[in-house]
């Protein structure tokens, strides 16, 4: 459970973790995960045996990249939520074939390490004009202003952090920067087996772990909260009602926490959990479900041989 406790007024950003907080049960916005050493820990959990997303949409691009440009021939290619930007790159290079006058823009909540690879798509790109725009997804799209033949990216499968209500409001958003010649891929992670799904947020090496665990450092750092992650477990379960893994900090004993700049504190007894992030996952039909109540519909759909991982090639459908 969590209260507010009486202190000076609260920004814009510190009331909104406290509306998280308060909820029932206590969550926190994923977007925390991601200081300089959350950033560094994502980036190993890609490459650990469990974390099939990221390999399976690599070689889905690998494959697909070439038909993907020229099915859009965009002038623009912009990727929301771009981290390293290496995925991306497959994309870039069949852009650049496509002739002069094009250009990326790199759109992160993550100034520092946006700037980083906005610079290193310089270096690698130079014949393309490179743009760099911070914001977070749920509310800073607008910042990406009218496109003209672009295609919008949005990889990885970060759709499933969204729950229902997230979701019907960032495709909406989707749908009103997507004009007639405009174009929108999507990464949506798919439907499996409960164990392949548990073990993929849950590796043995336990860097998932750590980078969940890492949050409570983010939070203690910017809100000036008590948080010890020696008090918290990491727990990943797939909920099948639901269609999605959820990820918990569980309370190993009872805590009481203060987060003085978001004038909360939070109270668990031990066993109860806060909620750090959502992976909904989809099937090719509850996705074209979704799409059609934006204004959006399916062009393509791809998926690799085993069906781990889809690749969503989406217009308006006005």
């Amino acid at each position: 459970m969590s209260d507010s406790s009486p202190t000076e007024p609260v920004s814009e950003v510190a009331a909104e973790l406290q509306q998280w907080l308060q909820r029932d049960p206590p969550q926190v916005p994923p977007r925390y995960f991601y200081d300089e050493h959350g950033s560094e820990l994502f980036e190993k959990i890609t490459h650990t045996e469990e974390y099939y997303p990221t390999r399976t949409e690599l070689a889905l691009l690998e494959t697909y990249a070439g038909e993907i440009i020229a099915a859009t021939d965009p002038l623009e290619v912009a990727e929301i939520g771009s981290g390293s930007s290496r995925k991306t790159q497959l994309l870039l290079e069949a852009l650049v074939a496509r002739g002069e006058g094009r250009r990326c823009t790199v759109f992160d909540i993550s100034g520092d390490f946006l700037e980083k690879s906005a610079d290193t798509l310089r270096e690698l790109y130079p014949s393309l004009t490179i743009r760099s725009v911070v914001g977070d997804f749920t509310r800073d799209l607008s910042r990406l202003g009218p496109g003209n033949r672009r295609l919008l990216v949005f990889l990885a499968g970060t759709i499933g952090n969204l729950d229902a209500n997230e979701v019907a409001t960032f495709l909406a958003e989707i749908a009103a920067l997507t004009g007639p010649d405009d174009a929108f891929l999507l990464g949506v992670d798919l439907v499996k087996a409960p164990e392949i799904l548990e073990a993929a947020y849950d590796d043995a090496q336990g860097i998932t772990a750590r980078f969940n665990l890492n949050m409570l450092n983010v939070l203690n750092a910017e809100f000036g909260a008590t948080f010890d992650p020696a008090d918290f477990t990491h727990r990943a379960s797939w909920n099948a009602e639901e269609a999605r893994v959820e990820i918990w900090l569980d309370a190993v004993r009872d805590v009481d926490v203060l987060v003085p700049a978001a004038a909360t504190r939070v109270q668990l007894r031990a066993g109860q959990g806060i909620r750090t992030e959502l992976s909904c996952k989809y099937t090719e039909e509850s996705l074209k479900t979704r799409l059609a109540t934006a204004g959006l519909r399916l062009d393509r759909w791809m998926t690799d041989p085993k069906g781990l991982f889809g690749l969503a090639l989406i217009r308006s459908a006005q």
